[in-house]
């Protein structure tokens, strides 16, 4: 059997560990080949791992960032006393810049790759760009290249990424305008020390521009400009738990008792989670209600204060939504799914937080002045070689303004249009009415955020991990 991986990011990185696996049924089994197709100089790193800024830092604690499905200590392990030099004082773990990641995942595929061909799978990798996918009489498909050439595999594992930050405001090619701020080392470098600069969104890409003109010791005035002016909330110190009661297993049993999975089946799951450890859902709940209230200076105050705070209920839920979250949301009730999505801003904000080092950062900037959040952003226009804002509090310009709105979720990377189109051609695969592809072949198959169906909260390293190890038990089954 001959399997081709479209892409050389982090969801093949994990897909490729989850074939090599050698333990019980986990091993690929006979003999084949895999192809991974993949155009970049940086491979295996994606988009977000490449060299970039040391003030760039990976987002989430060690053991949700392994790619290894079920051994959260593997990325630890690796990175070994190493970690010592990056440890966030107040979340009492390692947090490496991106690019280090980067490195791991390269160590970890070329891993993968020398036991794949230890077992009779060699693993080549094509250094194109796939433009077309079609089915040939039989059971091949071929994948067509930008360079002209044909390949043939017997199965298909999209691992394409994310797409790129959406334009808001219509302000492409714009002279000042930083429309993609990844690699932060190259774009910040067209911003003058004297221009006062706007940053579109709030989350956590913005947070990054904010870290990373504050670590270049940026003397300009910096606003955030945001509809909702919500930033993420903080990750709070690991301890260790894992959920027992929030998880894909009880999660299931539910469903296949009541035949259906209904909101309130979750908050009872959450519910339990707490009472074990002493504590109150209700309390969890108004906190949660507070976020789009709440001054979001006064908020990130509290969430720093609270690092330490022993309370497990955002620690579970910012677990579980990314590893429980992706299965539940296909079962939920179309009316459940309707509510949380008018929630989606309070569900990223805790789902998606900042690590502490750079909340302390932003907390010093805020305290200073130099840094502001805008809510009630309306538009943002160029006007005589500036941009005007125009929010709740009136208007404003900037000299300088950098994109930093996340890309929705399961968005098709723009240079992966001409693939998605032929697959959805050959009735291959289909594109799912909230966004992302959906196989509607058994020899297709998504890892990572372009999977349809999901949730709109953007996949995480442990829900990619989760998605690449179903994908490889997909892979081996004939």
């Amino acid at each position: 059997m001959d399997i081709a991986i479209v892409g050389g990011g982090a969801a093949a990185v994990g897909l490729l560990d989850a074939l090599a696996a050698t333990e019980g049924t986990a091993a690929l089994g006979g003999t084949g080949t895999i192809t991974v197709f993949e155009p970049s100089p940086h491979l295996w790193r994606g988009r977000p791992y490449v060299p970039d800024l040391e003030a760039v830092l990976v987002n989430t604690p060690p053991a949700l960032m392994s790619v290894r499905g079920g051994d959260f200590g593997h990325f630890a392990t690796w990175l070994g006393k190493r970690g010592a030099d990056h440890i966030d004082p107040l979340l009492g773990q390692p947090l490496v810049p991106r690019a280090v990641y980067g490195e791991y995942l390269v160590h970890s595929a070329e891993k993968a790759v020398a036991a794949l061909g230890e077992q009779g799978w060699p693993v080549r990798v094509v250094a194109a760009r796939v433009t077309e996918a079609t089915a040939r009489s039989g059971t091949r498909l071929v994948l067509r290249t930008d360079d002209g050439q044909e390949h043939e595999a017997d199965r298909v594992a999209l691992c394409l990424g994310g797409g790129a930050p959406p334009d808001a405001y219509g302000l492409a090619g714009e002279a000042g305008f930083t429309a993609d701020p990844y690699p932060l080392a190259d774009t910040l470098d067209h911003i003058a020390a004297g221009d006062d600069v706007a940053v579109i969104g709030s989350g956590l890409t913005a947070v990054d521009v904010v870290v990373a003109l504050a670590a270049r010791r940026y003397p300009g005035r910096i606003t955030l400009l945001s509809r909702s002016g919500v930033l993420p909330y903080v990750w709070q110190r690991p301890d260790g738990r894992r959920p027992v009661h929030v998880t894909v297993e009880q999660v299931a049993r539910l469903h296949d008792a009541q035949g259906s999975l209904a909101l309130d089946d979750l908050v009872g799951l959450l519910r339990k989670e707490l009472a074990d450890a002493g504590e109150d859902f209700d309390e969890l709940a108004a906190l949660l209600r507070s976020t789009r209230t709440d001054d979001p200076v006064r908020r990130l105050r509290q969430q720093i204060a609270a690092v330490d705070d022993r309370r497990i209920g955002r620690r579970v839920l910012q677990e579980t939504a990314h590893t429980v979250g992706p299965y539940a949301w296909r079962l939920l009730r179309e009316p459940d799914r309707a509510w949380l999505r008018r929630h989606h801003r309070t569900a990223t904000s805790v789902a998606s937080p900042m690590v502490p080092v750079n909340a302390s950062i932003l907390m010093r900037l805020l305290d200073s002045g130099q840094l502001t959040v805008s809510s009630g952003v309306t538009a943002v226009e160029p006007v005589n070689g500036r941009f005007r804002v125009r929010d709740a509090g009136g208007q404003h310009t900037a000299h300088a303004v950098v994109n930093a709105v996340n890309a929705p979720a399961h968005a098709v990377p723009g240079a992966a249009w001409p693939l998605v189109r032929s697959l959805e051609g050959a009735g291959l695969a289909t594109l799912h009415r909230s966004g992302g592809v959906v196989p509607t072949d058994p020899r297709v198959n998504v890892v990572g955020d372009l999977a349809g169906g999901g949730s709109f909260i953007t996949s995480s390293i442990a829900g990619v991990v989760a998605q690449a190890s179903r994908a490889a038990v997909a892979l081996r089954t004939p």
